[in-house]
């Protein structure tokens, strides 16, 4: 999923669900910045202070990088989370939706409502959850489940310069870049390209163990959307079982549906606009509200506000320590995803027969 679902979509979720505007921005944020956080290692502080930060995505041309253990520590846990299902580690791997794991992950959150990184440790949990649903079928680790052939899909296009191509000569194309891929791209849904994360998408294809699979995003990204929501509920009202909290109203469902099913502008961004325009609008029923920017980096982002640094690469910087730097929502992200890692790959997953960490 791409940020008009991670922030917009689960803003819009948290707001139904009865969290207050501040929180579900929290939420939200914290949410996107999954995707967001990539600079990883020591932050040092000009008095001898230093914080570890862990990142939670690779930078953009680093997502074929071969390094496994560290495609484990980051892909698994918070964009692919393992089902544990099955014998073998790659079966173990997969990533299903809305899986036993999955939801020991969001009660392990919930649990953890009272601490004062409950809200980001909330943001972090979504992500990784309603991403069950978009990345099924894909492992976060390298895995034959990755591979993908025969790729195919209905009312999209692959990319701009391909659409002005006769069919044929596009068809030559996908099949060139899709067996490229597959090898360059032994992790995740990266063979898949972009059809994963879009919500209209509907796409099939064979997997590497000569599977046919036939996906239709649009009715998966919905029901992401009802799970957040009853998990908020659960999360406000403090109870481990959202599965049964109620979800979207109708209404609500009806007009989301709508809106993901006809927002299929290529750039996530762009479809983040018109998913604020339409809560801006009041085209989500009972929510008619300004949804502040999102900035992911440099002034204005939770960095920049917390330590002032602007860059990725911030190994030579070394700002001043500060209390504002203990509350900021940086720190508390951080935290949150450190606390979200070691749940995960170290008491869930290995309970399931599944060490990857």
């Amino acid at each position: 999923m791409n940020i008009d679902f991670h922030y917009g979509v689960v803003y819009i979720a948290a707001r139904v669900g009865g969290m207050t505007a501040a929180d579900a921005l929290t939420v939200a944020h914290a949410c996107q910045y999954v995707d967001d956080a990539t600079t990883r290692g020591i932050l040092r502080f000009k008095g001898g202070e230093t914080f570890e930060r862990f990142a939670t995505a690779h930078k953009l041309f680093d997502y074929a990088n071969t390094e496994n253990d560290q495609n484990r520590l980051v892909w698994t846990p918070f964009h692919f989370l393992p089902a544990g299902e099955g014998e073998t580690i790659e079966e173990k791997a997969i990533c299903r939706p809305d899986s036993e794991v999955a939801r020991e992950v969001v009660r392990r959150a919930i649990r953890q409502r009272d601490s004062e990184t409950g809200l980001h440790r909330l943001g972090v949990t979504l992500h990784s959850y309603v991403d069950t649903w978009a990345h099924q079928g894909f492992a976060g680790i390298e895995s034959p489940w990755n591979r993908v052939h025969l790729l195919e899909a209905q009312d999209c296009t692959r990319k701009g310069w391909l659409a002005s191509l006769q069919l044929a000569t596009a068809h030559l194309i996908e099949r060139i870049e899709e067996d490229v891929l597959t090898v360059a791209l032994p992790v995740g849904h990266g063979a898949a390209l972009h059809y994963p994360d879009q919500p209209w998408a509907r796409w099939h294809y064979i997997d590497g163990r000569n599977n046919f699979i036939s996906r239709h995003n649009l009715p998966d990204f919905v029901q992401a959307a009802e799970m957040a929501c009853r998990v908020v509920r659960a999360y406000l009202a403090g109870r481990e079982d959202f599965e049964t909290q109620a979800g979207l109203p109708d209404e609500v469902r009806d007009a989301l549906t709508h809106l993901l099913d006809t927002n299929r502008n290529m750039d996530d961004n762009e479809r983040l606009r018109i998913v604020c325009e339409w809560v801006k609008a009041g085209r989500i029923p009972g929510l008619k509200e300004a949804v502040p920017t999102y900035i992911a980096k440099g002034r204005g982002s939770w960095k920049f506000k917390a330590t002032g640094l602007q860059g990725d690469d911030d190994t030579g910087d070394r700002p001043e320590w500060t209390s504002a730097f203990e509350e900021s929502d940086y720190r508390l992200f951080h935290d949150a995803v450190k606390q979200h890692r070691f749940v995960t790959t170290q008491e869930i997953l290995p309970a399931r027969g599944l060490r990857i960490a």
